[in-house]
């Protein structure tokens, strides 16, 4: 990685290009914007400089080029990963800036947008248009579409709706050898040979900037209700979402602990979903589209209490009770924000998650006897999110190296289910070292010639994912 040496005549040429007030050195400045949420790497950029056009993005990756600078694009740094850390004096290109929604195409249901549009923002724009934005999570107030694209985010909706990929029509990005390219042009058929929006999409900044999106927006669902039901064991998941979903189209199924929920509870105004404790929890919800579905619903929760999966339930009379319902699932993360935790975001198939989230939660209290264990994610496609609470007496530098001295273990049972060390959050610095226990040697090997086509001197986001070769 190449350490930038910022000197008055970079910094003079940054200003010449985005404007004296845009180029900012100040200490404040870039502790905001050198690090993401995880919170584990102290940011050490040497400036932050704030464009406001794919024009201006292309001129600075060209410095950067020209002078060997390295530079870290910075959205919304929601990430949980590191990706949008600065820790070597690299310079931080945030998007935020260029937050424009721009031309809304009715007829093909698209919308174009900046990369520094909120996700929210963006939501909300398609909700004034009669029209839906599915991808959808917990940071969506303060995330950023082109960090989203960037992470190929997924969410809370992942099991009707899918990740960000499934609604990225174009793309427009300057590559890190300082080339603007504009890619499928919101086309929903182009049989033209390879798509290389599907490489920036999850490439973490590490080919280029996304600055500009075509995304694609659907129906609006109807009449959203919500359950939350207490399992008696993990094994009690998969009987419970299959029995729903023969009956019904679930929007949702997500999974959290006790655990979790009382940390919820304690920091929030939110009240348990009913009387009865259990170890575990699952959040479905599914469309009222008709007169049959809240009759269904019923029936299928009488069979999973018939057959001793589930202990207790409850199902949203309104709006205002399935958004509480809701908060007890997506408030979880905001909560243990303040043990600064360490996360694994970890996926195997559906199929394997309760045999796997056994076998780790096995490793995990054995190794981690002092420390807090928090599970919750989105099991309804087999994403888990495992949290483990750093205690107050132990530094942030030694509980990470504790940490990472487990994630062998982990990510051994992961790559024997054919699964993946980082399902929704990305890379970046946190899993680096482990992506082989996802990818094999000749699919690292391709990432890493590809990033040789579109960054050759690896300017873009160094360290993160995917390093060239010396």
């Amino acid at each position: 990685m190449n350490e930038t040496k910022l000197n008055d005549a970079i910094t003079s040429a940054l200003q010449d290009i985005v404007g004296l007030e845009y180029v900012s050195t100040e200490s404040g400045d870039l502790t905001e914007y050198g690090q993401d949420w995880s919170k584990l790497y102290k940011p050490q950029p040497s400036a932050v400089v704030r464009p406001k056009t794919t024009e201006q993005v292309q001129l600075i990756v060209q410095l950067a080029k020209l002078h060997n600078l390295s530079l870290v694009p910075s959205g919304g740094r929601t990430g949980l990963s590191g990706g949008a850390c600065a820790t070597n004096g690299e310079i931080v290109v945030s998007l935020d800036r260029m937050n424009q929604i721009k031309t809304f195409d009715s007829v093909n249901r698209t919308v174009e947008v900046e990369a520094g549009v909120i996700t929210e923002q963006l939501q909300n724009f398609a909700d004034d248009q009669g029209l839906f934005y599915p991808v959808d999570f917990a940071s969506t107030g303060s995330s950023q579409i082109g960090g989203n694209i960037a992470t190929n985010a997924g969410g809370i909706k992942v099991i009707r709706w899918g990740m960000t990929r499934e609604w990225v029509v174009g793309l427009t990005v300057v590559t890190g050898n300082g080339d603007v390219l504009k890619l499928n042009n919101g086309l929903v058929k182009n049989a033209t040979g390879y798509d290389l929006r599907h490489l920036f999409i999850g490439s973490e900044g590490t080919l280029g900037i996304i600055t500009e999106a075509t995304i694609k927006l659907t129906d609006k669902p109807n009449d959203l209700m919500v359950m939350v039901l207490g399992l008696n064991q993990l094994n009690d998941v998969y009987p419970v979402m299959e029995s729903f979903q023969r009956s019904l189209t679930l929007t949702a199924f997500e999974f959290f602990s006790e655990a979790a929920l009382q940390k919820v509870l304690a920091h929030h105004d939110l009240q348990r979903p009913f009387e009865t404790q259990s170890d575990f929890y699952v959040l479905i919800e599914f469309e009222n589209d008709n007169e049959t579905k809240m009759e269904q619903a019923f029936s299928v929760f009488e069979k999973v209490m018939e057959d001793g999966h589930v202990l207790d339930g409850v199902i949203s009379q309104s709006e205002s009770q399935a958004e509480s319902l809701w908060g007890l699932r997506e408030r979880i993360s905001e909560s243990i924000s303040v043990y600064t935790p360490y996360k694994n975001d970890i996926s195997v198939t559906p199929s394997k998650v309760a045999d796997f989230l056994i076998n780790v939660d096995e490793i995990v209290t054995d190794k981690y006897p002092d420390f807090e264990i928090i599970w919750f994610g989105h099991i309804g496609d087999g994403n888990l999110h495992l949290n483990i609470l750093r205690p107050e007496n132990l530094s942030i530098d030694d509980f990470v190296e504790k940490c990472r001295s487990v994630n062998p273990l982990i990510f051994d049972t992961i790559k024997k289910l054919d699964g993946s060390i980082s399902a929704e959050h990305g890379v970046g610095l946190v899993k680096k070292d482990y992506l082989n226990y996802s990818r094999s040697e000749s699919e690292i090997e391709l990432m890493r010639q590809i990033k040789q086509v579109f960054d050759p001197m690896g300017i873009c986001n160094p360290g993160k994912l995917i390093e060239l070769k010396n």
